[in-house]
């Protein structure tokens, strides 16, 4: 890959956990930067579409597990930075995102990086409702308590092409003539995934004005769950009639159901919902990484074109 002289260009950055939706985005961000990649994770293989995306000897993969602290240490040896994207939403949450987020930033401090990244979560808090927003919290603080200049980034739901969020909805709006929606009134401030790829280079690119600093990234525009489903079926041009379920039914439906394997609600994914994910009123955001986050709107029409009848070669306008 060509040298584009930026402040990237020739470092190690160590992407741990970037074998998934985000990782793959901001890996091809990093590589366009002239960056040199390893991508760490339980299951790196799951990476290695981003081959032609490289330059020879540009990009290279590891096995890590978030639990096992000698697996870490291996894979951040000589980096120059460090950007761990490891999140989950069952299991031991805080051997993944609570300590275990601390020990990989010490970690890191040890092997010589001179910039951390954490990928946290708006709603992390401490005393919140769910195991998952306090573990969030508590790798927040773990990683500053190791690395005290490290840049914790908490971005709102991520969408894309290639996305679990917009493409599940506009799956089940495809199929089903009417859907109940729940948390309808819940607000979100969904993110295009490719800017918070920016927020990560940009916090990469001048750790000493970015280092222990938190910023909350939000997309330009609030929807409430509703919204985004109106909108997908507008995009597909499906006529879809919605049930906004009261918070009573849906907290009850995932409490009874959300233990089964394919429940489509936890109860812990319910209290999040409820909660919401929208950008505090006095947090630093996107602005302050110099970024200029792009809307929902202006990519759904296209990607929205395979979920329609007869696809491509239907109208967009045709009711169905």
């Amino acid at each position: 890959m060509a040298s584009n002289g930026t402040a990237l260009e020739g470092k190690l950055i160590v992407l741990v956990g970037g074998s998934g939706f985000f990782g793959a985005h901001l890996a091809q961000e990093l590589l366009s930067n002239g960056a040199r990649l390893r991508i760490a994770s339980r299951n790196p293989e799951r990476a290695f579409k981003l081959k032609p995306l490289a330059g020879l000897g540009q990009v290279q993969f590891a096995r890590c597990d978030m639990t096992k602290p000698d697996s870490l240490a291996r894979v951040v040896a000589g980096a120059d930075a460090v950007v761990n994207l490891v999140g989950a939403f069952g299991g031991d949450l805080d051997a993944v995102q609570g300590r275990g987020a601390g020990t990989l930033a010490r970690l890191a401090k040890e092997a010589g990086a001179a910039a951390f990244v954490h990928v946290s979560a708006i709603g992390a808090d401490a005393e919140g409702a769910t195991a998952y927003a306090r573990s969030k919290a508590a790798g927040e603080a773990a990683v500053l308590a190791a690395f005290p200049k490290a840049t914790i980034l908490r971005p709102s739901v991520l969408f894309g092409p290639d996305d679990a969020f917009i493409n599940m909805f506009a799956g089940l709006i495809a199929a089903a003539p009417v859907m109940p929606v729940f948390g309808p009134a819940a607000p979100f401030q969904p993110l295009f995934v490719d800017d918070a790829a920016l927020a990560v280079v940009a916090a990469l690119a001048d750790a000493k004005a970015h280092g222990g600093k938190t910023y909350e990234l939000g997309g330009p525009e609030v929807l409430t769950m509703l919204e985004i489903n109106q909108r997908i079926a507008k995009a597909q041009g499906r006529s879809r009639v919605f049930l906004p379920l009261h918070d009573a039914i849906s907290a009850t439906f995932a409490t009874l159901t959300g233990w089964l394997p394919l429940a489509p609600l936890s109860r812990q994914q319910w209290l999040l919902l409820k909660a919401g994910n929208v950008v505090a009123p006095k947090a630093k955001g996107c602005k302050a990484l110099g970024i200029a986050p792009r809307p929902l709107g202006l990519f759904l029409d296209r990607w929205m074109v395979r979920y329609r009848k007869h696809g491509r070669f239907g109208e967009k306008t045709t009711a169905a």
